[in-house]
């Protein structure tokens, strides 16, 4: 470590000081001759091409993009950073370009309020002290050794007195220890996993390599929002099959920013409602005889009587659902239009258009399916896309894109890293699940009952009413929780700020004897617990392999040495261990390098063929010799110390490259010959074993094809009349949208960031006028679940009855009042119950007001959360 940046570590310092110094290193360069001035810029400059060396950084945060970013370090210390410049950019060849989050990283890692010593909530004491108090309570500083003593110690108390089903949490030690209870569900995918299985495969969970989409006709984007959602290339590479031809139409309850940058047409559609959209779209194809009707028959079961799956009830087909052949209700684009809000014109020429243009690529976002029953928008969209045929042909396909990094690109994965040779931990009390950041995340065998643990929603209530729902029929079963304990690996992990019903939530901390996390700042669920441990970021790490989309690896070197007393999680796994008289060579039995090396050796990249691949890093006895790592030599594309150094690796494409995939076409050709991975091998639009899963999860049901069942907190309870059309006490809609200010919650304590992304309110104008509101105003928005205030922002990009705020603001709860000050979305989204353990964040009902305290200062202005 260079002398500067030890002087800078250990200099006690006020927060007025730390502010000024922290701004001085991300606004001019800092250099050891002139210790913590700013200097003039040209000197500075001149002294940075000489004495600068730029560092493939880590930028590791769930948004998707996993993008190049390189910091240029000066005597230990960051001074400014770039993205990828590694080639020219092309459409075919593009940079893989960090985003405004990614480029402002260093005021996170760097930053004022990053923790810097072991902490301890002052009134907790083993057992829980004065469990009140936490959110609250002063901060104590202590050392390592006593932190790690009181967190091994309480360990031991908790499951010597009550066992290892009386903590709530995962981590490798914690799996070697006994393990702990689960929480298991779907957040990002909303309810698109049991779907995707039972009625594709996991067909439709992939899609044609991103060159083909340019021979799309027309694009269909359902609730996809990747100019804001998902950055990097996304949009880049939709705007190429924009420009090769393709019309693009986008389906939203607002006029987004994606609707601004591609869209040709904006189909508005309220929250929720999504699947009445569609099915009112059926009818009109249906009626004007517009369905692909060989591609249904041989290709897909349950689309009309005559191909019902053996053994179902030939009445329980779509087709006469959809004409209200045996309910006596036709699902016109009239009936349609009175729940989805969608003009009943509007929706048969929509109908009319994905039915007749060929080829078409017909694509949803999770958004839709993060509702309550959302797996009813699932049936209703593969169903559908399915009608027009578009499946297996080049420029055309049905898919849900495979998480953010994928979107826009498809295909296989054209390179990839290795495994890093750790071996994976069983949790006993969850073998489905082995350590990860999300450990019940998709838990797609509900059968298992040896599996222990609760739906996320249902997490706050398992602790304050000692019962959870378990599954495959077994009703309630009691538990006793007395410790939360949350080990995060750097993705941000917060589920205290991140799932529904975040007041409930605070309440079940209070009630458990301890809650124990490591952190690299004062997030919402570490401002909740009794110990908190300053965790290394990425940065301050040994490096480590990031899949950026198929076509891209980056490798993120070590930038810094770990600020303060930051200590990685594997550091504290190993010395807790001791305590808890566990080998922590046996929980790790391969060092932080090595894994990093064995992902390296193990690289892969494809081979011109476009189907075999081969090494991709060329490995040397002098490689092996100055990592200090086992090892084999190797031959590969590219030498270890130049990947290291560039720090990405990406595959050049061509239009005539061998690399193109279109998705399903061996089996649209000849579905006997290539069946699915189904039960009846084909596409099931009928599909029983969905509907029996999706049962045995033991939250809610659906019946086996895609019917518009009205969610709790959807469209029509935002009436007390439904049938005469009375408001509610709760008359609005709200989506829960990306903001661009954060990576779900993670950077949203960057005051940078605050001051370009305010997290305003957005309501439609005409609706704010109604209520005597204007610009600017701060607002009261309440649901039967929880309150908060923001400013106000009238738009017309708004639909009437909807209302937008960005999700993952850190909660700032006013005791006295129970009012969120920040905008944190899950303060109003309820937990309920649904499916698979989806969070329905998008199916949430909320009423408005003008706010009669004081008004809000900007974002930017608020303190920070600085201990120490």
């Amino acid at each position: 470590m260079s002398n500067f940046l030890k002087k800078v570590m250990e200099y006690r310092m006020s927060r007025k000081a730390f502010l000024g110094w922290s701004a001085a290193l991300t606004s001019a360069a800092a250099v050891p001759t002139y210790g913590l001035k700013k200097i003039d810029s040209k000197v500075a400059a001149a002294k940075l091409e000489t004495e600068g060396k730029w560092v493939t950084a880590a930028c590791w945060h769930n948004c998707g993009g996993r993008c190049l970013n390189k910091a240029l370090v000066v005597d230990g210390v960051v001074v400014r950073q770039k993205t990828d410049d590694t080639h020219p950019d092309s459409p075919d060849f593009p940079q893989q370009r960090a985003c405004h989050r990614g480029r402002s990283q260093r005021h996170q890692v760097f930053g004022a309020d990053r923790l810097k010593y072991p902490m301890k909530r002052k009134h907790w004491e083993p057992g829980g002290g004065k469990k009140e108090l936490r959110g609250k309570d002063e901060w104590v500083r202590i050392s390592w050794d006593e932190a790690l003593d009181h967190v091994a110690a309480e360990l031991k108390r908790v499951k010597e007195k009550h066992g290892n089903k009386s903590i709530l949490g995962t981590s490798r030690l914690l799996n070697f220890y006994g393990g702990g209870l689960v929480r298991w569900g779907s957040s990002s995918s909303g309810a698109w996993g049991v779907p995707q299985e039972c009625m594709t495969g996991f067909f439709s969970w992939a899609a044609n390599d991103r060159l083909d989409w340019r021979n799309a006709k027309l694009i269909v984007m359902w609730g996809s929002n990747p100019t804001r959602s998902n950055l990097g290339n996304p949009s880049f590479n939709i705007l190429q099959a924009k420009k090769a031809g393709a019309k693009i139409i986008i389906v939203d309850p607002s006029i987004s920013p994606s609707v601004k940058t591609l869209a040709d047409k904006h189909i508005p559609c309220r929250p929720g409602t999504d699947t009445a959209l569609l099915i009112g779209m059926a009818y009109h194809m249906i009626e004007n005889n517009l369905q692909d009707q060989d591609f249904l028959d041989r290709c897909t079961v349950g689309f009309d009587k005559d191909h019902m799956p053996e053994g179902a009830d030939q009445k329980e087909n779509f087709k006469d659902y959809v004409l209200g052949t045996y309910d006596g209700i036709p699902k016109t684009p009239e009936w349609a239009s009175e729940i989805s809000g969608t003009d009943p014109k509007v929706i048969r020429e929509f109908a009319q258009e994905i039915a007749t243009t060929k080829p078409m690529i017909f694509m949803s976002s999770f958004a839709p399916a993060r509702t309550y029953k959302g797996q009813q928008f699932c049936q209703a969209f593969l169903t559908v896309g399915w009608m027009t045929g578009n499946v297996g042909k080049s420029g055309a396909g049905v898919w849900t894109m495979n998480y953010a990094s994928n979107q826009s690109y498809g295909g296989k994965s054209l390179v990839s890293s290795g495994s890093s040779g750790l071996p994976p931990v069983v949790n006993p009390l969850f073998p489905d699940a082995t350590y990860g950041p999300y450990d019940g995340y998709r838990w797609e065998n509900p059968t298992n009952l040896e599996a222990n643990g609760m739906a996320y929603c249902e997490t706050y209530d398992a602790i304050l009413n000692n019962e959870y729902t378990a599954t495959a029929g077994r009703g309630k079963v009691s538990c006793d929780i007395r410790m939360i304990w949350l080990v995060r690996d750097g993705s941000g992990y917060n589920y205290l700020n991140q799932s529904s019903d975040i007041r409930k939530g605070i309440k079940a901390f209070r009630k458990v004897d301890a809650v124990f996390t490591n952190d690299i700042v004062l997030s919402t669920i570490s401002k909740y617990a009794d110990i908190v441990l300053p965790a290394t970021t990425e940065w301050e790490k040994d490096g480590k392999i990031y899949q950026g989309n198929p076509e891209a690896i980056i490798v993120a070197s070590k930038v810094s040495e770990p600020i303060f007393e930051a200590r990685t999680e594997e550091w504290m796994d190993r010395e807790l261990a001791k305590r808890l008289g566990l080998n922590p060579d046996e929980i790790y039995p391969i060092s932080e390098k090595q894994q990093l090396f064995n992902s390296l050796a193990g690289s892969q990249v494809i081979k011109k063929d476009g189907i075999n691949y081969e090494p991709l890093v060329t490995i040397t006895q002098k490689n092996i010799k100055e990592w200090g790592v086992q090892g084999k030599p190797q031959k590969g594309k590219i030498p270890l110390e130049e990947l290291v150094e560039k720090g990405v690796y990406q595959v050049p494409r061509s239009p005539d490259d061998n690399f193109t995939v279109i998705q399903g076409e061996d089996f649209v050709k000849a579905p006997e010959a290539h069946p699915l991975e189904t039960k009846s091998g084909k596409l099931e639009i009928h599909c029983q074993s969905l509907s029996d899963k999706i049962a045995e999860y033991g939250l809610t049901t659906i019946p086996p094809i895609a019917k518009y069942d009205p969610p709790l907190d959807g469209y029509e309870d935002t009436y007390k009349d439904w049938k005469n059309k009375v408001k509610g006490e709760y008359p609005f809609q709200l989506v829960t949208m990306h903001y661009g200010r954060r990576s779900h919650s993670v950077f949203d304590n960057v005051p940078q960031l605050r001051e370009a992304y305010p997290q305003d309110f957005w309501m439609n104008t005409r609706d704010g006028k109604a209520l005597g509101l204007k610009d600017g105003d701060t607002v009261l928005i309440k649901s039967r679940y929880g309150k908060c205030i923001r400013p106000l922002t009238l738009s017309e990009c708004m639909m009437p009855g909807v209302v937008s705020l960005g999700e993952g603001a850190w909660a700032e709860i006013d005791e006295k009042t129970g009012i969120d000050k920040a905008g944190a979305t899950n303060v109003l989204c309820g937990a309920r119950l649904s499916g698979q353990g989806e969070e329905p964040w998008n199916t949430t009902i909320v009423c408005v007001e003008k706010y009669k305290g004081e008004a809000l200062k900007p974002d930017a202005e608020w303190e920070q959360r600085i201990i120490f």
